[in-house]
């Protein structure tokens, strides 16, 4: 018992700290957007409803189960809705960051997704980012479109409201709603410059093939060998 105890302690620590990351890099302001990360199969710790995120502490943390129930001292954020339902459906997904970042969060005040205006989009896991149509926050709806736009995708946007992320930890989900807001910075000044050049569908598949492989120790690359390791530097002349 004292390890599943310290277990529990070690997430919802790392979830505040998700929290934090989320006003230090500037992808939310104040008390806007909200953090979960999977517990089992069963329940899921979700950041809190209202507090300021430099204040949160262990014990403000609750849990929630799939069927709605949650425990604790602080109610769940309004998003909770959304964060189980991702959970019941993407058993890929362990945490989830939902963020009104600026860039990303002014495509989405258009209505607009993400298309292939670069390759990286394919980071999400296909060929754009959809942006799910509005709904009001924190209600089945809204769940409903979000779990739509992320099919086959671990991001979208949800018009006039912000991002949602998905990864395999908090770092990870993090990392992504970084990648989304980076990738929306540039497609908000690309779009000013003019008209934007659009990759088809036979090079995001491509593109696509690559990330299946990308950073990982023993992808092929044809032409790229391995010749051992590093020699041993040379001794510097006294």
């Amino acid at each position: 018992m004292p390890q599943a105890v310290d277990a529990d302690e070690r997430l919802r620590a790392a979830l505040i700290g998700a929290c934090r990351e989320l006003s230090r890099r500037g992808l939310s302001h104040g008390t806007s957007g909200n953090v979960s990360v999977r517990l089992d199969a069963h329940r899921f710790f979700v950041s809190p409803t209202g507090l300021p995120y430099a204040a949160l502490e262990p014990r403000d943390i609750p849990l929630v189960n799939l069927d709605g129930r949650w425990f604790g001292g602080r109610r769940p954020s309004s998003e909770w809705r959304f964060h189980r339902d991702i959970y019941q459906c993407r058993p890929d997904a362990a945490a989830i960051v939902h963020a009104h970042s600026p860039r990303a969060t002014s495509l989405a005040c258009t209505g607009r997704g993400i298309p292939a205006f670069h390759y990286m989009v394919a980071v999400a896991g296909g060929p754009d980012i959809r942006c799910a149509p509005y709904h009001t926050f924190g209600t089945q709806e809204l769940s409903d479109a979000a779990v739509s736009a992320l099919r086959g995708r671990s991001a979208c946007l949800l018009a006039n409201h912000g991002l949602i992320a998905l990864g395999a930890d908090l770092t990870s989900a993090l990392a992504l709603a970084g990648e989304v807001e980076n990738l929306a910075t540039q497609y908000c000044m690309a779009l000013v410059l003019g008209e934007i050049r659009i990759l088809d569908e036979a090079q995001m598949r491509e593109v696509l093939e690559k990330f299946s492989t990308y950073g990982r120790e023993h992808a092929s690359d044809p032409g790229l060998e391995f010749g051992g390791p590093l020699p041993d530097a040379p001794e510097r002349g006294g």
